[in-house]
C-alpha cells in the first residue's frame, strides 16, 4: 500500500510541477522571447553549464574515493586472489584513465564550440588516419586485457589433480549452504534429488560405498594453505557460490555439477587482526552499539551472489580457515553420513 501512495504523491507532484510552468507561461510579458530558438545567453549558459557540471563530476569522484574506500575488501585471503586483484586494478586503472579524457574533453568542446551569433560549423566529412588511430588503439588495449584475462582465468581454474586437493561438495537450497566432505576416501559419493527421504537431505546414494565416510555439516572448514575442489550442485533455482574475500565465485545450475577450486592463504584469526578488518570491525560496532545490538566478530561467509528469492540476502554459511591440526581435529568429530544415517 505504501509504494503506491509514493507513486500517486509523486504523479500528483509532477502534474503540479507542471501547472505551475503554464502559470508562469500565461504572466509573462508580451515582449518576452518566446522563440524556441537558442539565442547568445542561451548558448553561453548551457556551455557554462556543461563546464560547471564537469567540475561537479569530478568532485563528485574524487570525494567518493576518499571517502568510501574503507568499505572495499581487503587483501585477497587465496593463492590466486593477488593475480586476481591485479587484472581488476588494470582495468580499472584504464577505465579511470579513459574516463577522465572523453569527459574532459567532452565538456570542454561543449563549451569552447557553444554557439554564438556570426559562427558557422566546419564541415568536415571524414579522416581515415584519425578514425584508424582511435580505432586501433581500442582493439590492441582490449586485446591485451582479454588475453591476459583469459590466461588468468585459465590459471585460477586450473585444478592440479597431482595436488590431492580436499574435494568438498556445496549444495545450494533455498535459501541455505550445506558442505558434505568425501572423507577419508578424497571421492565424494554419487547423489541425485531422487534420493533425498528423511535425513537425506542432500540426495546421497546410500548404495555408493564411497558415500559411507562422507560427512555432511553445516559449517565449512578449511585448513590454511592447502588447495580445495568444490564440487557445486542446487536443488532447486539457480545460486551463485561467492566467496568474496578468496576472489571466487562459480554458478550453481540445477541439474548439473560445476567446479572450482582455491588454496586458502590466511586463517580466520589472522584476518581478524588485519588492519582494514580492526577499523572496519570498530565501525560496525560502533553503529551496532548505539542501537543497541550485540557486538559483531569477523568471520569469512559463503554468499549466494544471484537473486535466488525472497530471502535470498539470508543465504550464507560461515567459514573457518584454521591450522592443519585444527582442521584435521575438527573434521575428527564429526559423523560420517554412514553413521548418521543409522540413527534415522
Amino acid at each position: 500500500m505504501t509504494p503506491f501512495l509514493i507513486i500517486i504523491v509523486i504523479a500528483l507532484l509532477a502534474v503540479t510541477g507542471w501547472q505551475i510552468s503554464k502559470i508562469f507561461e500565461l504572466s509573462k510579458t508580451p515582449d518576452a522571447d518566446t522563440s524556441q530558438v537558442a539565442n547568445n545567453k542561451d548558448n553561453e549558459n548551457q556551455g557554462k553549464l556543461m563546464m560547471g557540471f564537469a567540475v561537479f563530476l569530478y568532485l563528485l569522484m574524487f570525494y567518493c574515493f576518499w571517502t568510501f574506500t574503507n568499505v572495499t575488501l581487503p587483501d585477497a585471503a587465496s593463492e590466486h586472489g593477488g593475480k586476481y586483484d591485479n587484472l581488476m586494478l588494470i582495468s580499472m586503472l584504464l577505465i579511470m584513465f579513459v574516463q577522465i579524457v572523453t569527459q574532459a574533453l567532452l565538456h570542454y568542446f561543449a563549451y569552447k564550440y557553444r554557439g554564438a551569433a556570426g559562427k558557422k560549423a566546419l564541415f568536415y566529412a571524414d579522416n581515415d588516419k584519425l578514425e584508424f588511430i582511435w580505432t586501433i588503439i581500442p582493439v590492441i588495449t582490449l586485446a591485451g586485457l582479454i588475453i591476459y584475462g583469459l590466461f588468468t582465468w585459465t590459471d585460477i581454474m586450473s585444478v592440479n589433480e597431482d595436488e590431492d586437493p580436499i574435494v568438498i561438495e556445496l549444495y545450494a537450497q533455498q535459501f541455505s549452504w550445506t558442505a558434505r566432505y568425501a572423507g577419508d576416501d578424497n571421492t565424494l559419493g554419487e547423489a541425485n534429488v531422487r534420493f533425498i527421504e528423511g535425513m537425506n537431505t542432500l540426495g546421497v546414494d546410500q548404495e555408493d560405498s564411497y558415500a559411507n565416510d562422507d560427512k555432511v555439516v553445516r559449517e565449512l572448514h578449511l585448513p590454511v594453505n592447502k588447495p580445495v575442489l568444490f564440487k557445486l550442485r542446487s536443488q532447486d533455482v539457480l545460486h551463485s557460490a561467492y566467496f568474496p574475500h578468496f576472489r571466487a565465485q562459480m554458478n550453481v545450475v540445477p541439474g548439473m555439477i560445476t567446479q572450482f577450486g582455491f588454496t586458502p592463504t590466511v586463517t580466520t584469526e589472522e584476518m581478524r587482526n588485519n588492519d582494514d578488518i580492526v577499523d572496519k570491525v570498530e565501525r560496525i560496532n560502533d553503529i551496532r552499539r548505539e542501537n543497541g545490538d550485540d557486538s559483531y566478530e569477523f568471520d569469512y561467509f559463503l554468499l549466494c551472489n544471484k537473486i535466488c528469492g525472497q530471502a535470498h540476502y539470508n543465504m550464507q554459511m560461515k567459514v573457518v580457515v584454521e591450522s592443519e591440526a585444527d582442521y584435521e581435529a575438527w573434521l575428527a568429530e564429526q559423523a560420517t553420513f554412514e553413521e548418521s544415517m543409522s540413527e534415522e
